[in-house]
């Protein structure tokens, strides 16, 4: 019996130290994120403006973007997710495998799908340069992530 003080001090030291792990590994940027955690899947960059001039080339349409990324270890399967405009213009993802830790980006224009490229196929750009919102929302309809840029209370004109 005379073991057990000792052992309790030692599990009160052990649990003192894991609290203290815990409060020391909180990301640095959770403080500027509402959300407090890092998204399992998030939109991590958009490419708004394609560079030089918007010709409605191929070219051009595909220096459009918007990058995903699977902030986890595992593969999140895209199947049914999709990836949305402002003026509803949808993408729908159709049995994509992202894997983890790692980023795709979808291209406005045409090209051939890849495990990190995939294409829209459009022949006109849909991310307004100046202001817009991109949602990703997942196969159950619920928003994954959003992405903002430009001001907020403008009008847009087409």
């Amino acid at each position: 019996m005379s073991a057990s003080p000792t052992a309790r001090r030692i599990a009160a030291t052990v649990l003192a130290a894991g609290a203290m792990v815990s409060i020391v590994a909180l990301p640095a940027s959770a403080h500027d994120d509402d959300r407090h955690r890092t998204p399992k899947v998030e939109i991590s960059r958009v490419q708004a403006d394609s560079p030089g001039r918007d010709n409605r080339t191929n070219r051009s349409l595909n220096a459009e973007w918007v990058e995903i990324t699977n902030n986890t270890r595992h593969s999140v399967n895209l199947d049914g997710w999709t990836l949305k405009d402002e003026d509803g213009h949808r993408y729908k993802f159709n049995d994509v495998r992202l894997a983890g830790r790692s980023t795709i980006r979808i291209h406005t224009g045409e090209g051939r799908d890849t495990r990190t490229d995939l294409f829209q196929d459009r022949r006109n750009y849909i991310w307004d340069n100046r202001s817009d919102t991109a949602t990703l929302r997942d196969d159950r309809g619920r928003t994954v992530d959003t992405e903002s840029w430009g001001g907020r209370h403008h009008h847009r004109h087409h």
